[in-house]
């Protein structure tokens, strides 16, 4: 059975070990499939782009438990080595509890825990450390070993190797200080691997340190693949169904330097239902694809390439005008920076943006968490009163500008949001054709924002009556909304109620 990657603290070396493994998995010539405890997303594009395999994110209060099983043994029976790498600390989950820690997912899952401890100023202390976590619970956890990182010396491995022995807790290898284990950072993370370029000179390097320092004989079991299910099938399909009986229907998607935070399920959902997923880079300047009948805008580091975004007239025109003539959005976080009037860049400076919603985007204070948000209207993708699971993290603030140019239609608040810690406020815009919103989403929690959207498109393109470029050189938008429009989504997603897709799913929303 696979093993659970976790440690004391975020920093400890969970990442770095995991791509050694990774690493060592690639060059054996073995197909290892990644998964990441939690809504990390830097994480997971680091171990996709070594492992060569999406890396899936296993996240119980996103997603609900029986979604994290189903695709942990789907995805995990398909491959020749699986492991799953944890997120923070071993019981770190929502504010102080261990809700969807590393802790609760390992014992959800029945996963071993390798526990990577940063040992650079320890010695005998090292057994209460580990006997801590050893023994902490609720969830108990059961202790496969333990990896230790930044030791100094051998005679410093030494000292740790007998402090572990004390406990009988085994010693799977070590992590050395070496330049290459040394991967870079920035405010929400680290680098993702199209940043950092020298990834592919790390490799062997990383590879070479495994076999001299860690124990591959023992940890290689713990990463034995899922066993076969033959009465599971694809978890994509469970949630929606087969594909509708009609050519696939064109949605742009920010992809590139400055938009890159999106799960996999996110594409893989948008194909199940009938639409056909297609990048779009807001950063090089490109127009929007052709036939474009939906525009998503994930997060990623917008504020990073402000001034150049600025330069970028010919996408944010064609965005705002796409926004105007009512093609439906929906954006995320970084994606929200993207609709409003300017975003300040790393020295303070204002960059205008889209201008679809009039506010304004500064550096502020980290907000950071899960969040239950309640919708307070309806809108593109939920209706009022359904709640969902959410999780923030940004350093950016907006401030409200009504007297600042808009494009488009502004809507009305989206939902309140409150968490542990966080006040309770309202937050994000929603209209017909419009979600915008701090708050990132897993669609495989909640497979109704998919369907709406779906149902929108094609409510939309029946009143059309035919396919029309809605950007583009020389394109042109119609500006479908109203009554007729709507009424034909509702009936969509009743159809998809009692017809193609599960009945139960189709309107039901993760609350607590």
């Amino acid at each position: 059975m696979a093993c659970l990657i976790a440690a004391p603290c975020s920093g400890s070396g969970k990442t770095l070990l995991s791509l050694s493994l990774a690493a060592v998995a690639c060059e054996r010539g073995e197909r290892l499939q990644p998964f990441k405890v939690g809504p990390d997303y830097l994480d997971p594009q680091l171990l996709s782009a070594v492992a060569g395999r999406e890396c899936r994110n296993l996240d119980p209060i996103l997603c609900g438990e029986p979604w994290v099983q189903n695709s942990f043994r789907w995805h995990g029976s398909r491959a020749d080595r699986v492991l799953v790498e944890g997120v923070m600390g071993l019981f770190d989950g929502r504010g102080p509890s261990s809700e969807g820690s590393s802790a609760a997912v390992a014992a959800l899952l029945d996963l071993p825990v390798v526990l990577v401890v940063e040992a650079s100023r320890q010695a005998g202390s090292l057994a209460a450390l580990v006997r801590g976590f050893r023994d902490h619970g609720p969830p108990q956890v059961r202790l496969a070993g333990v990896v230790l990182n930044r030791v100094g010396s051998e005679r410093h491995q030494a000292l740790l190797l007998e402090a572990l022995a004390s406990i009988e807790v085994p010693l799977l290898g070590v992590l050395p200080s070496h330049p290459s284990l040394e991967l870079p950072s920035r405010h929400l993370g680290l680098l993702p691997p199209q940043d950092l370029h020298d990834l592919g000179e790390r490799l062997p390097v990383w590879v070479e340190l495994a076999r001299r320092h860690l124990d591959l004989e023992r940890l290689w079991p713990l990463l034995s693949p899922v066993p076969p299910d033959p009465g599971l099938c694809d978890p994509i399909g469970s949630l929606v169904g087969p594909p509708p009986p009609r050519p696939d229907l064109p949605v742009a998607i920010a992809a590139d330097a400055a938009f890159h935070f999106r799960y996999p399920e996110t594409t893989e959902l948008l194909q199940a239902v009938g639409l056909k997923p297609l990048s779009w880079s807001p950063l090089a300047d490109q127009p929007l694809p052709a036939s474009t009948r939906a525009i998503l805008l994930p997060g990623g580091y917008p504020e990073l390439h402000a001034e150049r975004l600025e330069t970028c007239q010919r996408s944010l025109g064609q965005l705002a005008t796409a926004a105007a003539r009512g093609v439906p959005i929906v954006a995320e976080c970084g994606g929200l920076l993207l609709l409003g009037a300017t975003l300040d860049d790393g020295t303070g400076q204002p960059r205008s943006m889209a201008g679809v919603l009039p506010f304004q985007a500064r550096r502020g204070e980290l907000s950071l968490g899960y969040r239950d948000a309640q919708a307070l209207a309806d809108g593109l993708l939920v209706r009022r009163g359904e709640t969902y699971q959410g999780h923030e993290f940004h350093r950016w603030q907006i401030t409200i500008e009504p007297e600042t140019r808009s494009a488009g239609p502004q809507g009305a608040p989206l939902w309140r949001l409150a968490g542990w810690g966080a006040a309770s406020r309202p937050e994000g815009w929603t209209g017909a054709d419009l979600h915008a919103s701090w708050l990132h989403l897993h669609w495989a929690g909640s497979p109704q924002l998919v369907r709406r959207l779906a149902a929108r498109i094609e409510a939309r393109e029946d009143q059309e009556g035919r396919s029309r470029p809605s950007s583009g050189e020389g394109g042109r938008l119609s500006s479908l909304a109203g009554g007729s429009v709507e009424e034909r989504v509702e009936e969509k997603c009743n159809e998809a109620e009692g017809g193609r897709w599960p009945p139960n799913s189709a309107c039901s929303t993760r609350s607590r």
